[in-house]
């Protein structure tokens, strides 16, 4: 599932508007390959003998490919035809992409910081029939305030923790300010591919009535730099649906104190 949920403009009522992205983004959560559809993800440096747990073929890696070798008999296909050799795969864009499939399970090349991992995404995964919808507040308007976003003079990385126990980087690209109840707050953000933001950030509801920390993707700001912070469209973060993504923590900075009633809150049930 693509996270890049941008805030859009729109000539509709925003309340109404808010209510479409709502629904939209429950559909896609909910997708047959979603983020509750993955069951797993297996870096192949924890497996040097190629066998990785409930997955046919052997897997190994190179510097920039992974080899898989599989049988006939191991019921794996590559571009929808069976598999009885041996084939080489870069990474893949996601599920959707996937070059490797096991039955109705997909099997999705990944490659972090120069590690490559296969993520198995199954529609039967036990989360997606749990699945019971998104908690999430109605829109209120007070929680989307003009931004403006200052470039840093060049980018940075920082390091933090995530969701898999593992520090790495995060690269950063500014800082967005705004204003909240009559007070300044900034957030640390990155750019994304077009321009628009990403930002990983966590508030006084965070642990309790909201999820851990949660996602914000603000639109690309103008010339001037002027956004719209959006708080309605706050995400959950893929780790929020399935333990196996490794979603970064927030940065130095990014954790507000005060509460972000607002946006997706947690999963129905949890």
């Amino acid at each position: 599932m693509s996270t890049q949920h941008t805030e859009q403009a729109s000539d509709m009522d925003p309340a109404e508007d808010w209510k479409r992205w709502h629904a939209l983004r429950t559909e896609t959560v909910a997708a047959p390959y979603g983020p509750l559809s993955l069951t797993g993800t297996h870096w192949l440096a924890d497996h040097p003998d190629g066998s990785i747990p409930d997955i046919p073929g052997q897997w190994a890696e190179t510097s920039d490919a992974v080899v898989l070798t599989a049988g006939a008999e191991d019921g794996l296909t590559v571009d929808g035809a069976p598999l009885d050799g041996e084939v080489r795969l870069a990474a893949d864009s996601g599920p959707d992409a996937a070059r490797v499939a096991h039955g109705e399970r997909r099997l999705v090349v990944i490659r972090r910081e120069g590690l490559w991992a296969v993520r198995d995404f199954d529609p039967d995964a036990a989360a997606r029939r749990a699945f019971k919808g998104i908690d999430a507040t109605p829109y209120d308007a007070r929680w989307a305030v003009p931004g403006r976003f200052t470039p840093y003079g060049e980018d940075r990385t920082v390091t933090v923790g995530n969701a898999d126990g593992k520090e790495r980087g995060l690269g950063l690209g500014g800082e967005l300010s705004f204003r909240l109840g009559g007070a300044e707050y900034t957030l640390q953000v990155s750019v994304e591919a077009g321009g628009s933001l990403w930002a990983v950030f966590a508030d006084a509801t965070s642990g309790t009535s909201s999820y851990r920390f949660r996602f914000l993707r603000p639109a690309a700001p103008d010339a001037e730099g002027r956004t719209t912070v959006d708080f309605n469209r706050a995400l959950l973060p893929p780790c929020a649906f399935a333990d196996h993504f490794i979603c970064p923590f927030p940065p130095p900075g990014n954790t507000l104190a005060t509460e972000i009633a607002a946006g997706e809150r947690k999963l129905l049930g949890r």
